[in-house]
């Protein structure tokens, strides 16, 4: 997450196996954020995370950072793709960032992607989704088992009094103020809401209190206002 806080899941439970959920590592293993698996070739993330090919790999198919019997994929990064419009300045504004594999992800009951929801999509508030991540907990600064939270779509007009109305962009959705949180390190990662069966990812970790307040919503950048920006990046690289 961003400036004001970078997002772990506070009040979490750990997951389940999510086949979509990746994680953005340094070359010794530190944690950088979360991202996810939209396509064999293709990462969303978010562009605070700052990603570098050569420095950052992509893990698949983790669900414990401390175990070594999980077959897991490790990526390298062929190109970064940030969103022209993206202001580390303006709030964080388009937090959007597209990874490049320099090798194509095999698939498996561990590693699939996650769909996108059409630019068109509208979520109704109170909707629950659920969010994942390996930040930050209640008791450590990062979490080894991937913990995740169930948190409903909070509307703009609620996330807007919260933040202040110039702070809140159409680029953005929140979730949350329901007893449990995104925090440090969770940035990045998905926000998935379910619909006839089917998981669409809605928001990415992008920003929120740097206390991760269960009480307060977490802003996540709305993945349905940059998807024909996604769609060209996918087409043309």
């Amino acid at each position: 997450m961003g400036r004001d806080v970078i997002p772990g899941i506070i009040n979490g439970r750990v997951a389940l196996p999510w086949p979509w959920q990746v994680s953005i590592q340094t070359s010794n293993g530190d944690l950088l954020c979360g991202g996810s698996l939209i396509s064999n070739y293709w990462i969303l993330t978010a562009a605070h995370c700052e990603v570098k090919p050569g420095t950052h790999y992509v893990i698949l198919g983790q669900n414990d950072r401390g175990s070594n019997n999980e077959l897991i994929q490790v990526k390298k990064i062929a190109k970064v793709f940030t969103h022209p419009n993206y202001n580390r300045q303006a709030k964080f504004n388009n937090d959007v960032t597209l990874l490049k594999l320099s090798s194509p992800a095999q698939m498996s009951s561990r590693v699939s992607p996650i769909c996108l929801p059409s630019s068109s999509a509208r979520i109704l508030p109170g909707t629950l989704c659920v969010t994942t991540g390996w930040g930050k907990t209640e008791t450590e600064m990062t979490s080894h088992i991937l913990q995740e939270a169930t948190l409903p779509i909070v509307s703009q007009n609620q996330c807007r009094e919260q933040f202040g109305p110039s702070k809140i962009t159409d680029a953005m959705i929140c979730a949350g103020a329901s007893g449990a949180s995104s925090c440090q390190g969770d940035s990045g990662g998905p926000l998935v809401c379910e619909s006839s069966g089917v998981w669409y990812q809605v928001g990415i970790v992008s920003w929120g209190l740097k206390t991760c307040d269960v009480d307060v919503p977490l802003v996540y950048a709305r993945v349905s206002y940059f998807r024909k920006w996604i769609d060209e990046i996918l087409k043309y690289n």
